[in-house]
């Protein structure tokens, strides 16, 4: 009995397992098996499941692609159209702005209109006040001409003058 342990053990003991031969044919058809199986798991399960999820995947994602292009657009097309609206405001703002402007305009002509009238219906009047006061005035300078040449005369000579003496002594007395 100590010779077949004995001859095992230096056969175990000559070399590595590994390349033992004898065992193989067992292994190769134990590795045929499980790669059968693996092979069929991953074809027949695995591939079709990840397949699809990243079919699913794909889907989703053209998907969301699609909706943010959709989202694009109806926000260009909301901007396009605010921008529109601001021009359209900016143009009735515009437009606002020159009418009360040619309001005030013309507001301003006819007040200004209207006070140069009353300002020339004031200088009329004015000046004909000044012309009835120099009218009058003309008028008191005969009799002062002819007071003060008394005055003088009497203070000169001593004498008194009448005054209708005087005045047909002045130039223009056959006038008056």
């Amino acid at each position: 009995m100590a010779a077949p342990v004995q001859a095992v053990a230096e056969k175990a003991s000559g070399g590595l397992p590994q390349f033992d031969p004898a065992p193989w044919p067992g292994e190769i058809v134990w590795s045929l098996a499980i790669f059968l199986v693996l092979y069929l798991l991953i074809a027949r399960v695995f591939v079709p499941r990840i397949g699809d999820t990243i079919n699913a995947r794909e889907d989703k994602i053209a998907g969301d692609i699609g909706d943010a292009r959709r989202a694009r657009d109806e926000a260009q097309r909301d901007l396009d159209a605010a921008a529109a609206e601001m021009s359209a405001a900016r143009a009735r703002a515009q437009k606002l702005a020159k009418d009360a402007q040619a309001e005030a305009k013309a507001a301003a002509a006819l007040k200004k209109a209207e006070q140069e009238a009353r300002l020339a219906e004031t200088l009329a009047a004015a000046e004909a006040r000044i012309a009835a006061a120099r009218a009058e005035a003309m008028g008191h300078v005969r009799q002062i001409a002819v007071d003060t040449a008394q005055a003088m005369i009497e203070r000169l000579t001593g004498e008194t003058v009448f005054a209708t003496e005087i005045e047909s002594a002045l130039p223009g007395a056959h006038h008056a």
